[in-house]
């Protein structure tokens, strides 16, 4: 029996849950679903990541004035993927902030990424007439930034530590409180999704210099906080093993001329006994497969998902 298309089944509502990682360093974290944050200045907020729809980011909103009411100045996007960015408009920021990269990815494969988006998590698009248009950032940078916090709030650093997730992920850290927000680039305790990502690059150099930052606080794209160095370390390390397992089991089969169908067989067969039962695993798969294999094909940039690309591969390797 053919399994239900991405996460279009995934319909019951998930368990959010706000957590004080530290003095006025927020995240809310929600079952597997993306996760979201905050981090006070003196007399202003500084979010990152917007959510789906503007709905679900006034919820998101709500939850976080039981703490503060300062006024969002900056809203951070750590790469492009709709499911981040399309419910921008809800903050009123001064000034919406990525890398150079993630707005190029936006005005080249924003509307098919949002098409696309939208048929895999139908769930998380919350009222999506709400959605104004597509999120264009208005303050980029191309390796590092600094947000002055103001008082004895101290600063965030806005890095670019290597193609990974896309090509544009940038990470948050916080050196005050020794918090990193790493966008998709770590993934604790959730599966990674890698449809356009560059998997040698990011499990090597750039999950390297994710773990040069020795954060005692990580909020990883999914997935639960991690706290202490040890637990930071660890997600980094899921993440890169994840990464790896991939490469290596997409490259003997490419590499021994064999069938993509194969490769995701085999990949799923190497992936699942530890993988498997976390969330997105089997909707990621058949897409992270299929990014890999391009690679292997010599196809550096990754292809556009659209709609109708989205079920061909699907019906191919999950069918």
């Amino acid at each position: 029996m053919a399994k239900p298309f991405a996460s279009s089944a995934d319909t019951a509502p998930k368990t959010e849950t706000l957590e004080v990682v530290a003095d006025g360093v927020y995240a809310l974290t929600a079952e597997g679903d993306p996760n979201v944050g905050a981090i006070e200045g003196e007399d202003f907020l500084v979010c990152i990541e917007a959510r789906a729809t503007p709905v679900t980011a006034r919820e998101w909103l709500a939850e976080l004035r039981r703490h503060t009411d300062k006024p969002v100045k900056f809203l951070v996007l750590t790469h492009y993927h709709a499911v981040r960015v399309l419910g921008a408009s809800a903050y009123g920021a001064q000034a919406i902030i990525s890398s150079d990269v993630t707005r190029r990815l936006i005005d080249e494969r924003g509307l098919q990424d949002w098409d696309s988006e939208f048929g895999r998590m139908p769930r998380l698009f919350k009222e999506p007439a709400s959605i104004p248009g597509l999120t264009h950032p208005t303050l980029t940078f191309s390796d590092r930034m600094t947000i002055e916090l103001g008082g004895d709030r101290g600063r965030l650093e806005l890095r670019f530590c290597g193609r990974g997730h896309t090509a544009g992920d940038i990470v948050v850290w916080h050196d005050r409180s020794k918090t990193l927000f790493a966008g998709d680039l770590v993934e604790a305790q959730a599966a990674l999704y890698t449809g356009d990502a560059f998997h040698k690059d990011w499990a090597s150099g750039t999950l390297d210099r994710v773990r040069e930052f020795r954060a005692e606080n990580l909020i990883g794209g999914r997935g639960a906080v991690a706290r202490g160095v040890a637990a930071t370390d660890a997600a980094i390390e899921q993440t890169r093993d994840f990464l790896k397992v991939m490469i290596a089991e997409v490259g003997a089969v490419h590499g021994a001329r064999g069938s993509l169908k194969q490769a995701f067989e085999a990949t799923h067969a190497a992936l699942a006994p530890r993988y498997g039962h976390w969330p997105i695993f089997e909707h990621c798969l058949p897409f992270n497969v299929q990014r890999l294999w391009d690679e292997f094909d010599g196809i550096d940039w990754p292809r556009i998902w659209t709609m109708d690309r989205d079920r061909a591969v699907w019906a191919e390797l999950q069918g």
